[in-house]
């Protein structure tokens, strides 16, 4: 049987360094509030690294994560920050090893100022909506 696994890796620019602070506590308690559900959701990742700038954090998947986890924290932070414009991401949905169906993908945009999502898609849905059975 394979394993699915759900796998991205995006920047978020929080503004100051300030905020990246402040950031990193959002995160946990994120992962705080995330370890409480009944299952959790697998968590993903958040780094600051020098290639990515001072005030860019790097979120990415450990190996497979909750996309909706990283949405929710994004709001999270464009809340608290009062971050405007928009953001967005691409996931890849693999399978371990060659099933059909097994792979899939998307992306989802969101607008900072209110949290909403402007659009998503996945491809599954797409091909679903073009008539591939």
């Amino acid at each position: 049987m394979p394993a699915y696994l759900t796998r991205f890796s995006c920047l978020l620019d929080v503004g100051s360094a300030t905020n990246v602070a402040r950031a990193f506590d959002i995160y946990t308690a994120l992962m705080a509030e995330n370890a409480r559900e009944d299952p959790p959701a697998e968590p993903f990742l958040l780094s600051l690294t020098p290639e990515h700038g001072a005030t860019r954090l790097w979120l990415r998947d450990p190996g497979t994560a909750d996309p909706q986890l990283l949405i929710t924290y994004v709001t999270r932070c464009a809340e608290t920050f009062a971050l405007t414009g928009t953001w967005g991401f691409q996931w890849a949905g693999i399978a371990s090893e060659p099933v059909v169906d097994g792979y899939s993908g998307g992306a989802h945009l969101l607008d900072l100022s209110t949290g909403r999502t402007i659009e998503w898609m996945s491809t599954g849905r797409w091909l679903a909506e073009g008539g591939v059975r």
